[in-house]
């Protein structure tokens, strides 16, 4: 087994409770990690034996691109598109953090993580 880690991946999106979030739109960073078999593709240097890590970025982009009111739903729909559509990935865990929450006080970011696994 390996990991493959796309880490701190920028973007603009509208999520949040508050209708003010979704309407004005606000940073978040995303990283992901997966657990796969990498020992073919370190041997044949082919991406068809591996998981393409410009495909996890695009599943990425696309489902952050779709407005939720908790960063919980959008880390879960991450997972499952992944688990869905690369039968190598044995377990993911993402990480969505939002920048500079709208919570009262001087905090730089808001975390979730979560894990699905096979």
């Amino acid at each position: 087994m390996g990991i493959i880690k796309v880490e701190n991946i920028r973007i603009f999106a509208h999520h949040g409770c508050l209708k003010e979030e979704t309407k004005i739109g606000s940073d978040y960073l995303v990283s992901l990690e997966v657990e796969a078999n990498l020992q073919k593709s370190s041997k044949t240097d082919k991406l068809t034996d591996t998981v393409d890590y410009v495909f996890l970025n695009r599943i990425i982009k696309d489902e952050m691109a779709i407005p939720s009111q908790l960063l919980e739903t959008v880390a879960k729909r991450i997972l499952n598109r992944i688990l869905k559509e690369d039968k190598m990935v044995k377990k993911a865990t993402v990480w969505v953090s939002k920048i500079n929450p709208p919570i009262g006080g001087d905090v730089e970011k808001v975390t979730i993580k979560m894990s699905e696994k096979r």
